[in-house]
């Protein structure tokens, strides 16, 4: 099933996607409740008795009527785990695969819906794109033993990053990672979550696509990821606890900007796609002005 969080005539709702009708139903009370239960339901094999029990509104919204939030509350954790494609680390950067994942968080600001439009940071000159697997935690305490348990579904991003400013970190501190990739209203992630049931047992297999005015920029697959889904949310939780309704980035494949030169500029369209969840489709906003801009 689908599941997206949105606003319609400004109140904003999680809702049961009907992709077929092209309709939206408001998922009625708090992800933390229903969250998890149908989480524990997909985990033991009960979708349908999971899917029945969510307490949905009577009414329900044509999508072109509603906007396509981050499928994330605002008291939710970003977590990004990165350098987790061989090679994407050799082609764009000149660097071997680390001995262990590498994770730190992104700010909840810096996220955007399906279609918004992606925020040109004033500090930088190298906008660049990361088509990646984002996974959605919809139970809490995640289990080691078994991490995907914990897992309620998967949603497309691309993580935005401002790659001058992240190589702008000190000498012997190393890359800026937070203020290269938590610019305001610059990452994309939706359009929706799509339900763990719906992808085969394991961590997902999943082609992953990124075009810049429809032209092909990278082309990867989940399966060649360093670390599988199941190990990076171990990873994490062995450092810093999940909570339900956090969300996890996963890498990127090779082909971005920093590698190939070809950054992003203002009214480029980009669009990321992970097989079997769907698109998300930003346009490049006007470089910011700097001092004196005003930030919406």
């Amino acid at each position: 099933m689908k599941l997206a969080r949105f606003a319609h005539e400004d109140v904003v709702s999680w809702g049961l996607v009907d992709a077929g009708n092209a309709s939206v139903t408001p998922i009625l009370g708090d992800f933390r409740v229903w969250g998890p239960a149908l989480t524990r339901a997909i985990a033991g094999g009960n979708v349908e008795a999971g899917r029945a029990k969510l307490p949905l509104a009577v009414v329900s919204y044509p999508l072109a009527d509603i906007r396509l939030l981050p499928p994330i509350e605002p008291i939710n954790r970003v977590v990004v785990a990165g350098a987790n494609y061989a090679k994407h680390l050799v082609h764009d950067f000149g660097l071997a695969s680390p001995q262990q994942p590498i994770a730190f968080l992104k700010a909840y600001g810096a996220l955007i819906g399906a279609q918004d439009p992606i925020r040109y940071p004033p500090l930088t000159q190298e906008l660049d794109h990361e088509v990646e697997l984002v996974v959605v935690i919809g139970d809490d305490p995640v289990s080691c033993d078994d991490p995907l348990s914990s897992v309620l579904g998967y949603a497309v991003g691309n993580d935005v990053s401002a790659r001058d400013i992240q190589r702008s970190g000190p000498s012997g501190i190393g890359m800026d990672l937070f203020a290269a990739k938590s610019q305001d209203r610059s990452t994309g992630v939706g359009p929706w979550i799509v339900t763990r049931d719906e992808f085969p047992t394991g961590s997902p297999k999943l082609r992953l696509v990124l075009k810049v005015n429809g032209e092909i920029r990278q082309d990867g697959h989940t399966s060649e990821m360093t670390w599988d889904v199941a190990h990076l949310i171990k990873f994490v939780e062995e450092r810093s606890s999940f909570a339900a309704g956090d969300i996890m980035f996963t890498g990127s494949p090779a082909g971005v900007g920093m590698g190939t030169g070809r950054f992003l500029n203002p009214g480029d369209v980009v669009e990321a796609s992970v097989e079997g969840i769907g698109s998300i489709s930003n346009v490049v906003g006007p470089k910011a002005g700097g001092k004196g801009e005003k930030n919406d």
